[in-house]
């Protein structure tokens, strides 16, 4: 056996995980192989055999399953991974009805098929660490717990109680698991912990001779009761209908988790393992799967591994860093660098604004504390970090200085020549803005290789997504810093190169300036914001331009027009900004922020918002012909275009920040797996073919060029 090692000393068989030339254990096919080749060996040794250890040589438990050889799935594999399945429970089945008793040693981090791994063990013992993670989150990667997860938890915990855990996806630490009964025993940290566990597993064998599963008992009763008791059942019309309210019918795997547990309790556990193991089959076999694998653990570990990062460059954590004013975007960063152990200092034109900016901080901690998820002194020594100040003078040795004010060039340039004489020897500057391209910018530093554009979003304590734009004399040293202190706040960097936009102000202004162009074809605003919301995006086109303010949309537009003719171009205007100008000028409409936009909002308390009435005779064309595929199609579809434009113009240089990048800063439907994997997902020819549909019935912006379709060949993965 290559993957596992396996030992009887004293009636004692240890079966220890150690796969070669790897940091974890994984499912693959060797190990699958292996595992058959231990469950033959158990049988063989049953009557030498007292007890049962399953151990690790890693430094982790179990990581779960082989996800590289999931992503070279098609749909006509699915009976052959339901084989394959069902061998590996089968395995498990001949170890934990041996009629010895198993004790899993758990010394690390066990998710996944790891935790399903633990879960053989009819009784387990870990080491009590806090970074220790237990679970079963394949829901997360469009997959369901298929190696007996669903089965065993369900029993464990019953139905309502294992629901945040297969359907949600929950992790929870060894003394968590202790709290929920799946883990028995703990022992503490420690160069002497793996010979503390195996002493009270030896114990405990020796006193469970004929130990076994609860549910193999007769007359277990499952907690909560049975899908058949009246109060269980009474619920189960409910489950479905709010996890379609929140998936909207776009992910399988939550259905089908709640389809096997509830299936599951009613029948034999052997039958109820059978119902798993066809469920994940066919979502190891789709295409929502795959997308999801893709992105939210290919792609999300390249960006956790630095893959974009330049390389050579020493690690960097600054100890101080300015921020330039102190509204929304500054006073949120400097929440984030303060709960993180950053000092700040947050400089605005009076102490009075910079004092209201600090004030974002302790009314988010305050939060925290009326809550008991922060206590007083935590709070403070976060408020103590940032310092609200009117004076230049107090940037005085920032490693660090970003400017957050309004987007006009010339205020730029003047925070900018007050502020860098400030930083500290070898310390760089960087603009936040979201669309002014940041080699124009950087004319205003002395040094433009230490210049760089680091994007946040809104609100910066909630979203994840920082977007670091590198300018044309941007160094390499500037780019790993910048990206290093974006991970110092625990967010997800993407780098990009520089242009109008970059690449999420752009590729977002393309969904937002669809939804109004429908607008002004005549489409009914409420089918618009619909299809958005069928498509998967978190809200309509139309309800983000009022969120975002359409006179920002609009200067920004006023902004470029400028610019072209500077530059002795001259400015197209889209359908859709056509629309937000009229808006904004002819009827005054300038969004939420200015009291109304597309929709109103009521100031009565607990009053929902509504489209304004007004759309519909402005706007609203009786004839106008529509159907809700080609919109939903439309605003997925553009997004999806203006991206590959952007791998095929070097604005983006990886398909990892492409689809990162458009999921977690511009809400590109998650079940796509992000806008470039909603192209591979789909097949590059049958998106080539939509696209040049869509392109004939509703302009350019559809239209692929021989340079975007290249790119989107050359960036397509390889698994």
């Amino acid at each position: 056996m290559k993957t596992i090692q396996y030992s009887l000393v004293d009636g004692i068989a240890t079966i220890t995980f150690d796969e070669p030339n790897s940091p974890v254990n994984t499912m693959c096919l060797q190990w699958q192989d292996d595992m058959s080749e231990v469950a033959a060996q158990v049988i063989k040794d049953k009557d030498a055999i007292r007890g049962i250890l399953l151990a690790s040589a890693k430094s982790t438990f179990f990581a779960g399953a082989d996800l590289k050889g999931a992503m070279r799935l098609q749909p006509s594999d699915a009976p052959k991974i339901f084989e394959e399945i069902e061998r590996v429970k089968r395995n498990f089945r001949t170890i934990e009805t041996l009629g010895k008793p198993v004790v899993s040693l758990l010394n690390g981090t066990a998710l996944g098929g790891g935790w399903e791994v633990a879960l053989v063990g009819h009784h387990r013992i870990a080491i009590d660490d806090k970074k220790t993670q237990f679970g079963l989150p394949e829901v997360t990667l469009g997959l369901l717990p298929g190696a007996s997860g669903v089965t065993k938890m369900t029993r464990h915990l019953g139905l309502m109680g294992a629901q945040p855990y297969l359907v949600e996806g929950k992790t929870f630490n060894p003394s968590e698991a202790k709290g929920l009964g799946l883990v028995h025993d703990l022992v503490a940290p420690g160069e002497n912990a793996a010979s503390e566990m195996r002493a009270k597993a030896l114990a405990w064998i020796a006193a469970n001779p004929s130990a076994q599963h609860p549910w193999e008992a007769k007359g277990y009763k499952v907690p909560g009761g049975l899908p058949s008791n009246p109060a269980v059942a009474q619920m189960l019309p409910v489950a479905p209908a709010v996890i379609k309210k929140n998936t909207r019918g776009l992910y399988p795997a939550p259905e089908a988790i709640m389809a096997c547990m509830v299936e599951g309790l009613q029948v034999d556990i052997e039958t109820a393992l059978r119902i798993e193991s066809r469920h994940l089959a066919k979502l190891m076999t789709g295409i929502n799967a795959k997308a999801m694998i893709n992105t939210f653990f290919f792609n999300l570990n390249a960006i956790k591994s630095g893959q974009s990062r330049p390389a050579g460059v020493p690690r960097f954590k600054p100890a101080k860093v300015g921020l330039l004013g102190a509204g929304m975007m500054g006073a949120g960063i400097a929440y984030a660098q303060a709960s993180k152990g950053i000092a700040s200092v947050l400089k605005d034109v009076s102490q009075e604004k910079a004092e209201q900016g600090k004030a974002y901080s302790a009314k988010i901690t305050q939060g925290r504390v009326d809550k008991g998820r922060m206590t007083v002194e935590a709070q403070q020594k976060i408020l103590g970090l940032i310092q609200p100040t009117a004076s230049a003078a107090d940037l005085q040795g920032c490693d660090l200085i970003i400017e957050a004010v309004f987007e006009n060039r010339e205020l730029k340039a003047r925070v900018t020549q007050e502020a860098e004489p400030m930083l500290a020897p070898g310390g760089f500057f960087a603009s936040n803005t979201s669309t002014l391209p940041i080699s124009g910018l950087a004319r205003a530093s002395t040094d433009a290789k230490k210049f760089i554009g680091i994007h946040f979003f809104s609100p910066v304590d909630k979203m994840k997504l920082v977007e670091i734009i590198r300018g044309a004399e941007t160094d390499d040293e500037t780019v790993a810093r910048a990206y290093d202190y974006v991970q110092a706040l625990g967010k997800f960097p993407i780098v990009v190169n520089d242009s109008r936009g970059f690449f999420t102000s752009r590729v977002f202004g393309t969904f937002v300036m669809e939804g109004a162009a429908m607008l002004g074809e005549g489409i009914p605003a409420a089918a618009i914001e619909n299809a958005g919301m069928q498509a998967g995006m978190p809200v309509g086109p139309l309800a983000v331009l009022d969120e975002t303010a359409l006179t920002l949309s609009l200067h920004v537009m006023e902004q470029t027009k400028a610019d072209f003719a500077a530059e002795g171009k001259t400015y197209e205007v889209t359908p859709g900004e056509r629309v937000v100008e009229k808006m904004v000028k002819e009827h005054s409409r300038p969004g939420r922020a200015g009291g109304g936009g597309f929709y109103e909002y009521p100031a009565e308390k607990g009053a929902k918002k509504f489209l304004w009435p007004q759309l519909k005779p402005l706007f609203e064309k009786a004839d106008a012909a529509w159907d809700i595929t080609d919109l939903k199609d439309r605003l997925l579809y553009r997004q999806a275009v203006e991206t590959a434009r952007c791998l095929s113009e070097n604005v983006l240089t990886s398909v990892h920040d492409a689809n990162i990048g458009s999921i977690f800063g511009i809400g590109f439907p998650a079940w796509t797996g992000g806008a470039m994997q909603f192209i591979y997902g789909m097949g590059v020819e049958a998106f080539e073919a939509r696209a040049a549909e869509l392109a004939a019935k509703y302009g350019k912006g559809f239209a692929l060029g021989d340079d975007v379709k290249a790119a989107i060949r050359k960036y397509q993965p390889k698994y």
